[in-house]
């Protein structure tokens, strides 16, 4: 009698909410902490556990966050101790920190799981995608590995980790690839929670609970041994992993009974006569099954043996896996082991052959797909095509060019392998315009209203909202396993009139006859203008059905303002024909209710308005049959500058900006080995991405600089000219005299705007208070460029003009960060360009991974930048967690070096026979340990030696190290998730050193970058990712921690409300010989602030402050040593309502929708606790009275 299959309901979602929803199944805790690109995973299961989803034990999960992924694995490891089933997510470096308690979790035998999208390691740069680097550095720890290849096979696959760990008492890693499978949405059969709990061995619960540490039957745990005993008992465990292959058998077996699958420790697919096989495990096995397909329909016998049971590796079911006729193999790692005679698959392929005796086989080893290198079908081809051949690289890599070591196979244009009819969509949009998210909604719209098999993808550059995203879209009417980018879509459009304009290679994206839609404000002469020859020719000989819409003016129209995904969409269903038009809008406006009524039924409103506008908006173009003929333009400008930037611009920037990098061969790289790049790039990028920039009004303007100084991209502002300098000005520049008061010299005044660097925020507009800028299209400013290039390019500082401690004299210094890839509007860059327009030119940053080195340190592409003379910030990212010690090693290598050289100096001053030489050594010292001041008379000195020759061992040892002899300002940049959480130790360790380094906390309250986690600077009553019912503890107070020591200068700035205040925080901390700390509050994206969002982000500070919600002081230990009071309380009493100023973002907003009782509560506590802290402040300045 044939068992009967369990049925599934289908739904659409990506592997992480797959390995979320099995693993909830099964954990009693989850301690956790975000990192990309696992962080949704643990998000699902806390807002599960918030809204009161029962796992099998007919409870919810306990979440808890923790400060950092060791102690998220202690964590694991205290509650497994305890007797609950315990489970945690995490990737990469974040994997690596829970490596010490990995060995003490499998040591001591204890059934946790780990899941894990696996991604790259950072090592000459960070990478956030996906390979194999961080699983394959755990594979000694003692945890079994199992691997599925896509999101349908974690949610079939997942429970094996789970169910075996509680069996075999052997603990999981349960990996899938990063972002190409964690982030790919899928249509998916999913698990019921009783099939899953029909499969649990409940004796092996109780034992696991039997053994717990408990004071009823107290046992010793975690002792230490000596060398008589220790291999002896080590030894010990063999029986438990020779036993765990059998038990995953086991549980696969029951598996594939409920859902008729054939789930094996390795699973074979293709010919059963193969010659030619892969074996290889991840994502790229799917790829591989479509080539097998097509080839073995062509006669060729190939086949694929894939990997799912990594470790215990057990050889006698790969050699059962591998036909019998194969004899030739090529075995796929997605990792690097510089080095290794072969990475970790395939020599355990080959000790397996080799074991078993097979000596007639020949096996080959190749690496693909590091840092989410695309794999498409033609890299598969190109490993059988390899495996044909009678001499075979042993060694190899796929899907790169490299020309330097000759490794690559060669790679030829490849048939479509892809499911038939499966039709295949592409959308280039901007970061932050709602493309993604409209996408995201399609795709689950044609997955669960239709019978169609659909897939989903995002591709992203390096920047933060502003980038280039790229959504591939695949549905069909059969099972999609396609995991690599879409390269021929029989849909193409493109959001984003700038990628038209910059030649962006779009349209080569559509296949013949396909349909290509561009959303742009332009009648046809202009489209015609702007389009390249190249995709005009295309677009005629390839009968491009070509379409154009205005969803800009129609989004401003409908009171959108720049959010024209929801037009975008409806047209893409209208065109698309993928389902009938009137069910397709119907499900995108239950989707809009859905998403946007917590924000008011306006909103939702607009948002059908937007439905109903885009279905109909967009109009066909009639082909010119001219366009096949176009001719190319003449060539581009050539670049100047610097040498070596103007050839990194030329030979990486350009391609990475039109999202061609991977086109680049390997000897591109050469002179970038060691992850090292120049200043500077970010300004030939250009990107022209603003729909409306500001126009400068000189008449109105009364020259304060407030714009300028919170610009968050540095691309407005002020110039003083000299009167040859306002001559040879372009003609289109508008000038004013200037206004500077006494002792300043005569020029003239312009505020010279950068259209084509503007992200179009609008912050500019909400600081002028004579309204004399206004927000304007941005192509009726591009004559405006000029001006601005020549202002940077012509125009000299005035040295006469800078004053640093003054608001409007501060913005005549070059800002040394600019036109980064910060989302618009954003209050960390403006704090950080300020922090080098005052010290740009001797500084050093070492800067933590977050927002701030995402948007700072993007290959190739560096906002940090230099000045005339090649000087400004040295700029380096260490790792997340240790980026205090980072810093302060950077400041003491410095110390040392320039330390020894100070000796050759005073050497010089006491018996250089010049008196030039000699007083200018003696100026040097005497200026020795201040930053400032210290930058002419080093400069002067080597000056004099170099024009009079070093004549003695003490000016030769000053040449050599001249670079040493300034004072270099050293700062430390990150976020509050690294100074508050995972680098607290570090920075208090730090700051207790007593060493001159500066920290600047960029406190947006949130992990920002990771997708908007609570952090310890989170504050009472916050919702976020991991506190989705609110944040019931209150924030760390980290600025009265360090104040605690007594030596640490301390500040709370917010620049918004006082920026006067900011300044003198900036310019007492550098000037103070001893640590420094600065906490800047800085409103996100993440906060939701309503009525102009971050427009308004200068605004939301000074209300912040006036609320209570923030404070502003200054602690200068430097005062108590001349008697004074150090510590200065900037801010006044509150006047605002605390309450009412939170309710306007929707951090906390949200909590009233979604649980009101305890927002209340929470909320009267926060309000509490704030006025309690003023109070303690105040009496923090009649402490030191």
């Amino acid at each position: 009698m044939e068992m009967k299959l369990m049925e599934r309901h289908f739904k659409t979602m990506d592997g992480n909410n797959a390995a979320a929803h099995v693993s909830y199944a099964f954990t009693e805790v989850a301690a956790i902490y975000p990192i990309t690109p696992s962080s949704p995973m643990a998000d699902f299961v806390d807002q599960w556990s918030a809204a009161g989803r029962k796992n099998i034990f007919g409870s919810t999960v306990k979440v808890q966050e923790m400060q950092a992924e060791s102690g998220a694995a202690g964590a694991v490891h205290g509650s497994l101790n305890a007797g609950a089933l315990t489970t945690t997510y995490t990737a990469s470096q974040g994997l690596l920190l829970m490596i010490p308690n990995m060995y003490k979790i499998a040591g001591e035998l204890l059934p946790g799981v780990f899941h894990v999208s696996a991604r790259t390691l950072a090592s000459h740069t960070l990478n956030i995608f996906g390979d194999h680097s961080d699983v394959m550095a755990c594979r000694q720890t003692g945890f079994a590995m199992l691997a599925e290849s896509n999101v349908q096979e974690v949610m079939d696959l997942s429970p094996v980790a789970h169910l075996a760990a509680i069996k075999g008492r052997v603990p999981f890693l349960n990996f899938f690839d990063g972002f190409r499978t964690s982030h790919e949405l899928q249509k998916i059969q999913v698990w019921d929670y009783d099939d899953l709990k029909d499969m649990v061995d409940m004796d092996a619960v109780k034992a696991f609970r039997d053994r717990a540490l408990n004071s009823e039957h107290p046992v010793m745990r975690g002792s230490h041994e000596n060398g008589d005993i220790f291999f002896q008992n080590r030894e010990a465990s063999n029986k438990y992993y020779e036993a765990v292959p059998a038990i995953v058998e086991e549980y696969m077996g029951k598996i594939n009974a409920k859902l008729g699958t054939d789930y094996q420790l390795f699973n074979y697919y293709g010919a059963p006569d193969a010659d030619r096989v892969i074996i290889a495990m991840g994502s790229i096995c799917d790829v591989a099954e479509e080539v097998i397909d097509y080839l073995t329909a062509q006669g060729e016998k190939v086949g694929l043996v894939k990997c799912r049971l990594f470790r215990p590796f057990c050889p006698d079911k790969l050699l059962a896996a591998i036909p019998a006729t194969a004899k030739k193999i090529a075995v796929l790692d997605r990792t690097k082991e510089p080095g290794a005679q072969g990475e970790p698959l395939y020599l355990d392929v080959v000790t397996a052959l080799a074991n078993a005796g097979k000596t007639d086989v020949t096996v080959i080893g190749g690496r693909y797909g590091l840092g989410s290198k695309d794999t498409p079908p033609a890299s598969v081809f190109a490993v059988y095509n390899e495996l044909k051949k009678a001499e075979m690289k042993r060694q190899f890599t796929i899907g790169i060019i490299d020309d330097v070591t000759n490794m690559s196979l060669t790679e030829e244009p490849a048939p479509n392998t892809a499911a038939e009819g499966t039709i295949e969509c592409k959308f280039w949009g901007l970061g932050g315009d709602g493309t993604v998210g409209a996408n995201k909604n399609s795709i689950k719209i044609i997955g669960d209203h239709t019978d169609k098999f659909v897939q989903a993808y995002f591709q992203y550059d390096s920047k933060k909202t502003g980038g280039v995203t790229i959504s591939h879209l695949r549905f069909g009417d059969k099972p999609i396993k396609s995991p690599y980018y879409i390269n021929k879509a029989d849909f193409v459009a493109c959001h984003v009139p700038s990628y038209i304009t910059k030649h962006f290679p779009i349209v080569r994206d559509v296949k013949p006859g396909g349909v290509f839609l561009v959303n742009c404000q332009w009648d046809f002469a202009q489209l015609e203008h702007h389009l390249d020859a190249a995709s005009k020719r295309y677009i005629a000989k390839n009968n491009i059905q070509l379409y154009m819409i205005d969803a800009i003016d129609l989004a401003k129209k409908i009171g959108m303002g720049k959010r024209t995904n929801t037009i975008l969409q409806s047209a893409f269903f209208s065109l698309a024909k993928v389902m009938p038009e009137a069910e397709a809008i119907q499900y995108m406006k239950d989707a809009a209710l859905h998403s946007y009524l917590k924000k008011g039924q306006d909103i939702v409103d607009m948002n059908y308005a937007a439905i109903d506008a885009g279905a109909t908006a967009y109009h066909k173009v009639e082909v010119p049959a001219y366009w096949a003929e176009a001719t190319d333009d003449a060539a581009a400008e050539s670049v100047t500058g610097l040498p070596k930037t103007v050839k990194m611009v030329e030979n990486i920037l350009n391609p990475i900006d039109k999202m061609d990098g991977d086109s680049l061969p390997v000897s591109t790289f050469v002179d970038h080995v060691d992850g090292t790049f120049q200043l500077g790039a970010a300004a030939y990028e250009k990107r022209g991405i603003a729909v409306s920039v500001p126009k400068w009004d000189a008449e109105k303007c009364v020259q304060c600089n407030q714009c300028a100084f919170v610009c968050p991209h540095a691309t407005i502002r002020p110039f003083a000219l000299t009167a040859d300098e306002a001559a040879a000005a372009p003609e289109q520049t508008k000038l004013a005299e200037i206004k500077a008061g006494k002792g300043k010299g005569e020029y003239k005044f312009t505020m010279a705007v950068s259209p084509l660097d503007c992200m179009g925020c609008g912050v500019c507009i909400s600081q002028c208070a004579v309204h004399a800028i206004e927000m304007v299209p941005m192509e009726s400013q591009i004559e405006q460029q000029e001006v601005f290039n020549y202002m940077v390019k012509n125009v000299s500082e005035k040295k006469d003009m800078f004053v640093a401690d003054n608001v409007k004299f501060s913005q005549f210094s070059q800002p040394y960060l600019e036109f980064s890839g910060s989302c618009a509007g954003c209050a960390e860059t403006s704090y950080a360009r300020l922090v080098t327009q005052l010290f740009g030119d001797h500084m050093i940053i070492s800067n933590a991974t977050g927002c701030s080195s995402i948007w700072g340190g993007p290959a190739a592409t560096s906002p940090y930048t230099v000045n005339k003379e090649g000087k400004g910030p040295a700029w380096a990212n260490s790792l997340f967690e240790d980026n205090a010690e980072h810093g302060l090693g950077i400041y003491l290598g410095q110390k040392k070096i320039r330390d020894d050289l100070k000796k050759s100096v005073e050497a010089v001053a006491e018996h250089a026979e010049s008196d030039e030489l000699k007083k200018a050594a003696q100026d040097y010292l005497a200026t020795y340990d201040d930053g400032n001041n210290n930058q002419e008379p080093a400069k002067r000195l080597v000056s004099i030696i170099e024009a009079n020759g070093a004549c003695c061992d003490a000016t030769k040892e000053i040449l050599a190290k001249k670079d040493y002899l300034n004072k270099k300002s050293v700062w430390i940049f990150g976020g509050d998730g690294w100074a508050y959480d995972i680098g607290f130790g570090g920075v208090d360790h730090v700051l207790a050193s007593g060493e001159d380094v500066n920290v600047f906390v960029f406190n947006t309250e949130v992990y920002s970058n990771t997708g908007g986690q609570a952090s310890k600077a989170s504050n009472l009553g916050q919702v976020a990712q991991f506190a989705a019912a609110g944040k019931a503890i209150g924030k760390k107070n980290l600025a009265e921690i360090a104040m605690s020591y007594g030596y640490v200068y301390v500040a709370q700035v917010a620049m918004g409300a006082d920026k006067s205040q900011l300044l003198k925080a900036l310019t007492e901390a550098e000037a103070y010989h001893g640590p420094s700390l600065i906490i800047g509050y800085a409103p996100c994206e993440m906060h939701g602030i309503k009525k102009g969002g971050m427009q308004n982000c200068q605004d939301e500070m000074e209300k912040a402050v006036k609320a209570g919600y923030w404070q502003m002081f200054r602690f200068n230990p430097a005062l108590k040593a001349e008697g004074k009071n150090p510590f200065s309380l900037d801010c006044k009493e509150p006047t605002a309502d605390y309450i009412d100023f939170i309710k306007n973002e929707a951090r906390y907003s949200r909590l009233t929708q979604q649980f009101p009782d305890r927002a209340e509560k929470l909320f009267e506590l926060a309000a509490e606790k704030a006025k309690d802290k003023f109070k303690r402040l105040e009496n923090y300045g009649k402490l030191y009275e």
